[in-house]
């Protein structure tokens, strides 16, 4: 399976994904072929809607201490839904459908939330750290949301400036 991913501002971003209904080896070939993408673009998570397939389902792969992401450590979330948030706390994120532009962005501390695998079976899952808030930046895709969307208004304006002449300077390269 070819993917891409699918950049700023490419208006598919803003499409909401819909529920997986159906858990089958189509679901499984797709987030087979998300992980590799992820990985060699040093991503920490990728929603589908980022390789323009808009469904509710992302990956994650957060560093352990020593900065690896190996493969055991993958989480496939599928129809996620948060049930308890608290706390806040502000990271600077990154997205790879937004290269090269990182902003401290304000998130809930701890979230919990129930999601199914890549079978269907459902799960809970508590996280904190730099997991609840890939989880927050990752869900936010499957509504069509990107983290430049939490910037204030003049610092949206200016990441809209500094992105044209990146973009600029990528096509004139």
């Amino acid at each position: 399976m070819k993917l891409t991913i699918v950049e700023y501002p490419d208006k598919r971003l803003r499409q909401k994904s819909s529920e997986v209904k159906v858990f089958d080896e189509k679901l499984h070939k797709l987030l087979d072929a998300m992980y590799p993408i992820m990985m060699n673009t040093n991503g920490i998570g990728l929603a589908a809607i980022q390789v323009a397939k808009p469904i509710r389902a992302l990956i994650l792969n957060i560093p352990d201490e020593d900065g690896e992401q190996p493969p055991e450590n993958l989480l496939e979330i599928i129809n996620p839904v948060i049930t308890k948030q608290d706390g806040e706390t502000v990271y600077q994120e990154g997205c790879l459908s937004v290269p090269k532009f990182y902003e401290d962005i304000k998130r809930f501390e701890t979230v919990s939330i129930n999601y199914q695998d890549r079978d269907g079976n459902t799960k809970t899952l508590d996280a904190d750290g730099l997991l609840a808030i890939a989880i927050q930046h990752e869900m936010d895709h499957l509504e069509g949301i990107l983290f430049i969307d939490k910037l204030s208004y003049a610092r949206r304006k200016k990441f809209e400036k500094e992105y044209k002449r990146m973009q600029k300077e990528r096509k004139n390269s």
